[in-house]
């Protein structure tokens, strides 16, 4: 809250216009106004909104906004406040304006309410605190220029004005002179709900955005962690017991018995998988040779009688195909192996042990 001189305060306020005037014309821009009044979303409720320094050099003075606030004939208003303070004389001013304004007049603090802003928000008929919003109090303050007779004078004056300051507040949230000034001396700052506890606000107010709503989240089943291969394009219809019988075109996905979905074969080629020594090895297991008339014919083994006795069960036929293939798994006579075998055998050893001796 700041003050000027005392003695001088009329000539100094009507500087302010002319020093405000000469300002704005040597920057060349329009005045930078610190209010607002226009209509509320409701048609009988006003919005004045209060959003900078109160009064000030380069803004309007008190006596254009409360001449605006004489147009207003709504039958309710609401002033939204976010200030940091300013002149303490014009801040008096457009309180008493609101006071006797006939509408009903809701203070509603948007950001701060702080220093002469806060006595301001102390003329309403109820005082809200948005969300997250502080008000500060503190004691008055200004500058002066002279002896010290001009210093005491002004000591004396910044006294009286706090202790007016402190009968606002107590006359809105009850208590005495005294105990403002004390909390006032000390700068105190009040969030919503501190400010409730005080008596310096009525509500701490919510804002609830109207008319949108939050879906409940939707419970969606888990995913099927577990991932299942489609045998059918392999020609698999699933596992078939003992005394199944095979079944002659089975139907396939997407066909039926008398007319199967024909199915994807896969197949395989041996020559690309082999060399062509493996390949000769296996063609002459599957298909060996004729037999020459002039080579003499080699006996056939005898074959073995089962002495396992009537009540053991007949030996499978051998496969063709995996006596064939087992000959290819044979491991093969290392050469090398072979040649040098009679200089590490235990017997090469011993003779020439028993040559030496």
């Amino acid at each position: 809250m700041n003050i000027t001189l005392p003695g001088k305060a009329a000539g100094i306020m009507a500087s302010q216009r002319e020093q405000a005037e000469k300002q704005r014309a040597r920057l060349d821009v329009e005045a930078r106004s610190w209010y607002r009044i226009s209509n509320a979303a409701d048609p009988d409720e006003a919005e004045v909104m209060l959003y900078d320094e109160i009064g000030g050099w380069f803004g309007s003075t008190a006596d254009e906004l409360i001449a605006e606030l004489r147009q207003v004939s709504a039958p309710r208003m609401r002033v939204r406040v976010n200030s940091p303070g300013g002149s303490v004389f014009e801040g008096i001013a457009i309180a008493n304006a609101l006071r006797s304004h006939p509408a009903s007049v809701t203070v509603q603090v948007d950001g701060i309410a702080a220093s002469i802003a806060s006595v301001i928000a102390m003329a309403g008929d109820r005082i809200e605190m948005a969300p997250n919003t502080m008000m500060m109090i503190h004691d008055a303050s200004g500058l002066a220029m002279g002896n010290a007779a001009d210093m005491e004078e002004m000591a004396e004056l910044l006294d009286v004005i706090s202790d007016n300051i402190a009968d606002a507040y107590a006359a809105r949230a009850g208590g005495t002179r005294d105990d403002w000034r004390a909390r006032m001396r000390s700068e105190s700052w009040y969030l919503p709900e501190d400010a409730v506890d005080a008596g310096l606000a009525d509500e701490a107010v919510e804002f609830p955005k109207s008319g949108k709503s939050v879906p409940a989240p939707v419970e969606e089943p888990e995913p099927e962690m577990r991932q299942q291969f489609d045998l059918a394009a392999y020609g698999y219809t699933g596992p078939r017991g003992a005394t199944d019988e095979p079944v002659e075109n089975p139907p396939a996905p997407g066909g039926s018995a008398s007319h199967p979905e024909v199915q994807p074969t896969l197949t395989i080629s041996l020559a690309d998988l082999l060399d062509e020594e493996a390949i000769a090895r296996l063609r002459a297991a599957v298909h060996p040779p004729a037999a020459d008339p002039e080579t003499p014919a080699v006996p056939e083994t005898p074959t073995v009688t089962d002495t396992a006795g009537p009540d053991a069960e007949p030996e499978p036929p051998a496969d063709p195909w995996a006596a064939a293939v087992a000959r290819l798994a044979q491991p093969q006579a290392d050469p090398w192996a072979t040649a040098v075998a009679r200089f590490t055998s235990n017997t090469a050893s011993s003779s020439a042990a028993t040559e030496a001796a």
